[in-house]
């Protein structure tokens, strides 16, 4: 494979980071992953390192390339979620740590994503967001059913509620999963968590994608950089992982 990968972790205007990320590469695939612990939510840094590695650890105890890609992606965040709700089983429901999650899959020429809760994963084509995934988050579920639009997302006073979740209850959260996406050369796969999406539009990634003369990490360091200018002085954790796709 052809590639180049960069990640970016920043603290924002936070006391702690609570954001993890990963981009583990083999000879014959890719694993990216962000993690997001759920900052009002006890040990959310706990959470999300909990989940990371439960992640990371399955990537390399699967034989690669990977039989079964959609599989291994339910599998592996349904063992990350039990991972989680086991470090909150001596506390009240509301105080068990949470963590939101994405995570994406590279091989054989094309990607295999899911996610649950608010931390997103964007494709991008030929100066164009091509997919990008849905939050599970009340807004969200406002926008689809057409009572608000995309200019009320960002002020709207519930946008940070997520209506799933890994960790908290021991019931196996909504996965978004998506089937086979084919790779073409130039395109770009960008995980993040909400500290990042959450300042910035598509035009943003957009640019990112652009600029591919440069190397990905310093674009991807300048996008995270402006996304905590812009949300100053309460900018959120930001962090992103990031695959440019050259050729098989």
């Amino acid at each position: 494979m052809q590639i180049e990968t960069a990640d970016v972790n920043l603290i924002g205007y936070r006391e702690e980071n609570q954001d993890r990320v990963a981009i583990v590469v083999d000879e014959r695939a890719v694993l990216m992953a962000v993690v997001d612990g759920m900052g009002g939510h006890a040990q959310g840094a706990r959470a999300a390192e909990t989940a990371l590695a439960t992640l990371v650890g399955a990537f390399w105890q699967t034989p690669r390339p990977i039989f079964d890609p959609l599989g291994f992606l339910h599998m592996t965040l349904g063992r990350a979620h039990e991972e989680v709700v086991k470090l909150g089983l001596h506390l009240s429901v509301e105080s068990r740590p949470r963590a939101t999650c994405a995570m994406c899959l590279v091989q054989d020429s094309a990607a295999y994503w899911a996610h649950v809760g608010d931390s997103r994963i964007y494709q991008l084509r030929q100066q164009q967001v091509l997919e990008r995934t849905r939050d599970h988050s009340h807004v969200e579920l406002l926008l689809r059913e057409g009572l608000i639009n995309e200019s009320e997302v960002s002020a709207h006073p519930l946008r940070n509620y997520v209506e799933c979740c890994l960790g908290g209850d021991a019931a196996l959260p909504e996965m978004s999963i998506t089937s086979r996406r084919m790779l073409k050369s130039g395109d770009l796969l960008v995980l993040c968590t909400d500290g990042l999406w959450g300042n910035l539009g598509d035009q943003d990634f957009v640019r990112l994608a652009q600029e591919s003369i440069a190397p990905l990490r310093d674009g991807l360091f300048e996008l995270a950089t402006q996304a905590v200018q812009l949300g100053a002085p309460h900018s959120d954790n930001t962090t992103a992982a990031a695959l440019r796709w050259r050729a098989a």
